[in-house]
């Protein structure tokens, strides 16, 4: 069976989210969105001041029950997944409930955007398909070069066999800021196409599964039993739940005096505030110096 045909177009990783909802929102539409979500998204659509559909994440994708419910609603313009090692909280949607959720999506017949900014980290488990990539007429997958390649030049891209919807992403496009800098493009592809893409990508793979382990390993040892946390496969990030009432919110001044940082769950929700959640990040310190911190954080805890 042949791949249907796409349309694809090249611009800064974050500035996706502001087209697809300059595109497709007007105020009071209704966006589905992850609970918790990757909070540059909530900024991006908050813009154009849409009403928010939170779904509620579970170990292994959205609830599918309060997915269906949603999708019910009127003036749903789309929905916002990242299913590979979402942020904030590292957990990746599992073969069999990305299938029901394109199931749904099918059914439904609206717009899933599906960002992937992440998925090349995996250092453990097996590589899963897309939900919608290739298999739903208005399926719109986002990636970047920003997590593999290099974060400054700020490259990233759409994909869709949407046509009608990618002309409209271009015009936008377009009307921002009439093209992506051509210089980080020519960059990108000599760079592309004279070096070992995914040598350089396992190099970035072991480094981050070595800071993953040290991270989990610290906090097994010094973390209290009464606080859960997830175990990613892959990606950035590794999020803590505290027991109910607990605000991390207060945690994080506590934290800081101790020079510990982290970032507390609130940004993450729509509408919440003082959540019992917060976010880690493993990719930017030495294994010695995130042990010290999660030590420090006992203490906090």
């Amino acid at each position: 069976m042949s791949r249907p045909k796409t349309s694809s177009s090249r611009l800064v990783p974050q500035q996706a989210l502001d087209l697809i909802a300059k595109t497709l929102l007007n105020k009071g539409d209704r966006v589905i969105i992850e609970e918790p979500g990757y909070l540059g998204a909530i900024q991006a659509f908050c813009m154009f001041e849409p009403e928010y559909l939170p779904v509620t994440l579970e170990d292994d994708g959205l609830d599918l029950k309060k997915l269906e419910e949603a999708l019910k609603k009127e003036r749903v313009k789309f929905a916002y997944v990242v299913p590979n090692f979402q942020n904030p909280t590292g957990l990746t949607y599992s073969k069999e409930r990305r299938e029901a959720v394109c199931a749904l999506f099918d059914r439904y017949d609206t717009v899933l955007v599906e960002d992937d900014p992440y998925g090349e980290l995996r250092f453990k488990g097996e590589k899963l398909p897309y939900i919608g990539a290739g298999r739903l007429p208005h399926s719109v997958l986002l990636g970047t070069f920003s997590k593999t390649v290099t974060p400054g030049m700020r490259l990233g891209f759409i994909i869709t066999q949407d046509k009608e919807l990618m002309n409209h992403l271009v015009t936008a496009k377009q009307s921002s800021d009439l093209h992506t800098n051509i210089f980080s493009q020519y960059m990108i592809a000599d760079y592309l196409a004279h070096n070992e893409y995914q040598k350089h990508v396992d190099k970035i793979i072991a480094l981050y599964k070595g800071q993953a382990e040290a991270m989990l390993a610290a906090m097994k040892e010094y973390f209290p039993a009464h606080v859960k946390y997830t175990e990613p496969e892959g990606g950035m990030f590794i999020w803590v739940t505290l027991p109910e009432g607990q605000s991390a919110l207060d945690l994080f001044h506590k934290a800081m005096e101790k020079k510990v940082a982290f970032v507390p769950g609130d940004p993450f929700y729509a509408g919440k505030t003082n959540v019992n959640t917060f976010r880690l990040n493993y990719t930017n310190s030495t294994p010695e110096t995130i042990r010290e911190g999660i030590k420090r954080m006992e203490e906090v805890l």
